[in-house]
């Protein structure tokens, strides 16, 4: 059987349409507050969404005590909360996930797959400098959230 292999572009409006194309959002919260209120977000864009997956990170996060409806963490199609009292935990497991990351060595992953109408595969290339940035953008993300106080939501 022959099979595509479709590498996601995110400038593709078709590929943007994609079930497999996910992007996501962490946002400052107060968990004691009496509406939902948010107090600045960092956008997840798709590639950094995959690779927080792709290198583990997620399942590392999952270490930490997450509160999500499902009751499975922090998990993709979710919405996870995390107490700023584990935020300098999250902060140093940023740290050492950071540098497992070989800067140097773009990686590809596989997204999803299906067999019909065609055989097809689809993969996104994932830049460890542009996910690096990211986790630096991040970690600045929660030592702001530290400082004030402040909860965090992650969804994925």
């Amino acid at each position: 059987m022959d099979i595509t292999h479709i590498f996601i572009d995110d400038n593709n409006p078709a590929h943007r349409e994609l079930s497999i194309y996910r992007t996501g959002a962490i946002s400052r919260v107060r968990l004691t507050d009496s509406t939902y209120r948010t107090y600045g977000t960092l956008e997840l864009s798709a590639h950094n969404h995959t690779a927080l997956f792709h290198y583990g990170i997620v399942e590392s996060l999952n270490e930490l005590p997450f509160v999500s409806e499902t009751g499975h963490g922090l998990d993709s199609w979710d919405e996870a909360f995390l107490h700023h009292t584990q935020l300098e935990r999250l902060r140093s497991i940023l740290d050492a996930e950071k540098k497992k990351i070989p800067p140097e060595k773009k990686e590809k992953t596989l997204l999803g797959w299906h067999d019909s109408p065609v055989a097809a595969a689809y993969w996104r290339t994932i830049d460890p400098l542009e996910f690096l940035n990211f986790l630096e953008t991040m970690e600045r993300f929660v030592t702001e959230a530290i400082k004030d106080g402040y909860d965090l939501e992650f969804i994925l």
